[in-house]
Formats: structure tokens, C-alpha cells, sequence
């Protein structure tokens, strides 16, 4: 473990700071299951380069892979990224919903 953040965090917030990374999971956001032949068609990279973007997405958990016949498809996984969102995002957003809230009560109350 890293400081305080756990390895999973670790490895989707790695994944994610990427923008070669983050394209490839918009591309999967858009249409699941696709080959890597059709990932990498707008990326101006190497296949193995591509390839190796995905390792990084599979370790994170971000992609899951099956093979269909000779073919091995890529799905994006949302999870991972939920799990950022709710540890790291809504705990700070809800406090400052909530003063908010509370600051809007107190207004009206002394209007």
C-alpha cells in the first residue's frame, strides 16, 4: 500500500491519467465489446502500443476481456470507476451540499 490509498486506487487512478486510456474507455463507454483491431483504428500508435494501454486497463479492472472464437473482445468495466467516484468524490461533495443547504434554510429563515 502506498500512503493511504489502497492498490486498486492506485492502479485505476494510474489508468485513468492517461488520456490514451481515457479515449480507449470512451471508445468502450460508446460501443462495448470491441476488438483491438478496432481500438486502435484512430489511435496514432503502435498495436503494441495499444496493446499495452489495455494491460494497464485490465489490471486496473477497467476492461475485461472474452474471446469469441480467434477474436478476444474488450468491455468496459464501470465499477472501478464507481467506486472512485463514491470514495474520493461524494464524501466531498455531500459536505458541501449539505452547508449549502444549511446556509440556504438560514437565509430564508432570517428574511
Amino acid at each position: 500500500m502506498q500512503g493511504m490509498l489502497g492498490d486498486d486506487d492506485d492502479r485505476v487512478f494510474k489508468a485513468l491519467a492517461d488520456p490514451t486510456r481515457r479515449h480507449l474507455l470512451d471508445r468502450l463507454f460508446e460501443r462495448d465489446g470491441r476488438t483491438l483491431t478496432d481500438l486502435e483504428g484512430d489511435l496514432e500508435m503502435t498495436r503494441f502500443g495499444v496493446m499495452k494501454h489495455l494491460r494497464v486497463l485490465e489490471d486496473a479492472g477497467l476492461v475485461v476481456t472474452r474471446r469469441s472464437g480467434r477474436e478476444k473482445l474488450h468491455f468496459l468495466n464501470p465499477v472501478p470507476i464507481r467506486l472512485i467516484h463514491d470514495r474520493w468524490i461524494d464524501k466531498y461533495t455531500e459536505r458541501q451540499v449539505s452547508a449549502l443547504a444549511d446556509l440556504k434554510t438560514r437565509l430564508e429563515g432570517s428574511a
